[in-house]
């Protein structure tokens, strides 16, 4: 290499090679920060499920107490936290390490113009220098069927030679298509453009989002990676009930209202759930003339399936007897429309 290319080098491209490239924090120029109560948000989850990751991925058998639990696993905050539109900082759900939530939608996310979805968790703004971000990161995935899911291409620019510790900083332009890359309040948003080559999706109806906990550790036996194959590096360890991801919500910008779609061809659902409240058996009716076969799912506040079914004809028969009293979601879908109903059980 000749010297003068040799010195362009050294002193214009490697400076570059470590240089954030990507959008920066919430409030910042540039950004594309989502605030919690903008008029983009059609919606939110209705159900969520929650598979808990250990307090400390390295030794499992790390327990930490509070109150009167005790466990190696992430327990604060219940999936019912995730059902909303963003709250306080403490209205979430912990993951833990490698720990993952599943969320559903009462209508299905659909491709729009820009971003489709956005994700929110509890970081903040650091108050020592160098005043960059606490953030914890996670991958994105959705699925049509609940089945097959693709993962959000990420990328992580941090360095991967020094561990990040417990209570360490990020900053947000070196991070991309991770969830938790805003502060608190502020959702990060995803594009289904982005997965549009994907096999085994429809991005014209998304039923699931899964949003999985990075981990954080740099140790090659533990590690996460983007992809590109960078390691993922966010504060680690947190061995405490907090631990991993806090999901705090899911909002949808995008959704596919399929009764709106039918009913513009000339008919609608009319679906009947009694006695609501109920007691003991519940019967489910599609009241609509000529009504077909329906499938059936109810979900509890907390995430938890409590029926899923296909019905064999216009009306279905639950028995709620051992259900505990609350309210609960009942998602009915035909082959054209979905329709989501509240369903009280009283004993």
């Amino acid at each position: 290499m000749p010297f003068r290319k040799l010195i362009f080098f050294f002193l214009f491209v490697l400076p570059f090679a470590g240089l954030a490239q990507f959008a920066p924090a919430a409030g910042q120029a540039g950004t594309t920060a989502i605030y919690k109560d903008s008029t983009a948000f059609a919606g939110w989850a209705v159900s969520c499920k929650v598979t808990r990751g250990f307090i400390n991925i390295e030794d499992t058998t790390e327990t930490y107490t509070q109150g009167d639990s005790t466990s190696n696993r992430a327990f604060f905050g219940l999936p019912a936290n995730a059902l909303r539109a963003p709250g306080s900082a403490a209205d979430v759900v912990s993951l833990g390490d490698g720990g993952s939530a599943t969320l559903a939608f009462a209508h299905p996310i659909t491709n729009g113009p820009g971003p489709d979805f956005a994700v929110f968790e509890n970081g903040f703004q650091a108050q020592a220098s160098p005043f960059e971000y606490y953030l914890e990161l996670a991958f994105v995935e959705v699925s049509t069927d609940g089945k097959r899911f693709v993962r959000f291409p990420s990328v992580s620019l941090t360095q991967d030679t020094a561990q990040i510790g417990g209570f360490g900083q990020l900053n947000p332009e070196k991070i991309h298509n991770l969830a938790g890359k805003y502060v608190a309040d502020y959702g990060t948003p995803f594009d289904l453009k982005d997965i549009a080559d994907s096999t085994g999706v429809d991005i014209d109806s998304i039923n699931y989002v899964r949003i999985v906990d990075v981990t954080g550790d740099i140790d090659s036996a533990y590690a996460r990676y983007d992809s590109r194959g960078n390691i993922i590096n966010d504060p680690w360890p947190s061995p405490y009930w907090t631990g991993g991801f806090d999901l705090n919500a899911v909002g949808i910008i995008h959704e596919r209202n399929l009764t709106s779609v039918l009913s513009s061809r000339g008919s609608q659902h009319n679906f009947a759930v009694c006695p609501n409240p109920a007691n003991r058996n519940v019967m489910i009716e599609n009241q609509r003339a000529g009504g077909k076969n329906f499938r059936l799912g109810v979900y509890s506040l907390n995430g938890k399936i409590m029926l899923l079914s296909g019905s064999a004809g216009k009306i279905f028969s639950l028995n709620t007897s051992s259900w505990p009293n609350g309210f609960y979601v009942v998602r009915i879908q035909t082959e054209n429309a979905m329709v989501l109903k509240k369903l009280i059980v009283q004993h």
